[in-house]
């Protein structure tokens, strides 16, 4: 393989020799003013800026410095050598602190496990308001949410004064009398809606990383989803489990679908120093029990085959994997040598994790503000926020910097099934 710095030389010697002739006409000219300095740089200018346009030039010119980036300075080797073991000495005090690190996450683990059981009884009447259960009493309903009517209320006031108000209430009070009987022919049918209808695949559809991974043919399905409980693992090693609450439905047999992740909180013995915290290693799916023909998960496909001797023709079925939501209970396996794993595997997998962690973090703790659409609100100015920090940046560039990116290959939930082996 040529030396792309060689390569480089023999593009300039080239380029140098095929243009030398303009040059030199443009030497003169301007030389016929008796500037030679003046000549000689706008030859070497003209000579830059024909060889910058040559793309075997440019080719050259990048391999090069793409050789560079990352490159060491040489600094640190050429220390003496006192010097080079005092910074030993730093280095395994940062190991010192990362193993001080992992214990504290360790006991941050010990506490969300602590306080789950505080949060459970809330989650618990969540649930039963959302199914219907039970009916929120006034006092659990006690809650402003017509802030913006006080609000509007207390402007009218400075600018009309009491009197205006009490015409306008008076004028309002008239067309909610006419408007009362409407609605008391329409709170009958009110009253015999149960619950909060389709709270949860609301949420769903109302997260990104959620969304893309519902097809049409999910949402019937995730309609019977009744309730979303995360349970911590605190044994070693540690972790959590998704457990997804259906009510009866004609689609599977299963009452509760889990997802379990497992944790390392403790440093990689190889790579120590890349530790920030704990990581999810592993995860689990389970055996979702579909009724006959319900399986949205696969999809049948018939082909016809044509014999070659003979003219017949034949209808062969085949059984193939379908973009479903439901493929998230069936994920590839992590083989024991992460070494093995190929890019397809890891980026399924980075993908699962980050569905996983987001589900634990945000999704359950703050469902119904997702339901609203209040969380998503927060979640755009944490990410202005973000973007401010960095830095201005081309609009061109926002989308592939998006937080809820999700990656090529891994719509309806990634591809169930092994990892391929390298």
């Amino acid at each position: 393989m040529a030396d792309p710095e060689n390569k480089t030389e023999e593009v300039v010697a080239a380029g140098s020799e095929e243009e030398v002739d303009d040059v030199e006409d443009v030497e003169e000219i301007n030389t016929a003013g008796g500037d030679g300095a003046a000549a000689a740089a706008m030859k070497s200018a003209l000579i830059a800026n024909q060889l910058m346009q040559s793309p075997e030039v440019l080719a050259a010119l990048q391999d090069k410095l793409g050789g560079m980036i990352g490159a060491n300075s040489g600094y640190i080797q050429s220390l003496p050598k006192v010097v080079k073991r005092r910074i030993k000495a730093l280095k395994k005090l940062q190991f010192e602190m990362i193993n001080i690190e992992s214990k504290f996450y360790e006991e941050v683990h010990e506490l969300e496990c602590k306080y789950a059981s505080k949060y459970a009884p809330l989650f618990d009447k969540r649930q039963e308001i959302v199914t219907g259960s039970i009916e929120p009493t006034d006092d659990d309903c006690d809650w402003p949410s017509d802030e913006e009517e006080e609000e509007d209320e207390a402007e009218l006031s400075k600018e009309f004064g009491k009197a205006k108000i009490t015409e306008i209430d008076e004028t309002k009070a008239a067309e909610e009398d006419g408007e009362k009987k409407e609605e008391d022919e329409t709170n009958k049918d009110d009253e015999s809606t149960v619950g909060i209808p389709e709270f949860w695949l609301t949420v769903f559809k109302n997260v990104d990383m959620l969304s893309d991974m519902i097809q049409e043919h999910d949402e019937p399905i995730l309609r019977h989803l009744t309730d979303l409980k995360v349970k911590f693992k605190q044994a070693d090693p540690m972790g959590f489990t998704i457990e997804f609450y259906f009510e009866s439905n004609e689609y599977f047999s299963n009452d509760v679908l889990t997802k379990e992740y497992l944790m390392r909180s403790e440093p990689d013995k190889e790579e120590p120093f890349s530790f920030e915290g704990p990581e999810i290693t592993k995860c689990k799916g389970c055996t979702i029990d579909w009724n006959k023909g319900k399986n949205v998960t696969v999809k049948v496909i018939k082909k016809v085959q044509k014999h070659k001797g003979r003219g017949t023709k034949r209808t062969v079925t085949k059984t193939v994997q379908n973009d479903s939501f439901f493929n998230f209970f069936s994920p590839p396996e992590v083989p024991e040598d992460t070494e093995e794993m190929d890019e397809e595997c890891e980026t399924l997998l980075a993908a699962d994790f980050e569905i996983g962690h987001f589900i634990r973090e945000r999704v359950v703790p703050r469902a119904v503000l997702y339901f609203t659409g209040e969380a998503l609100e927060d979640d755009d100015f944490d990410e202005e926020e973000g973007e401010e920090e960095e830095g201005d940046e081309d609009d061109d560039d926002e989308e592939d910097n998006d937080p809820d990116f999700n990656p090529e290959g891994v719509k309806g939930g990634g591809n169930p099934g092994e990892c391929k082996q390298q």
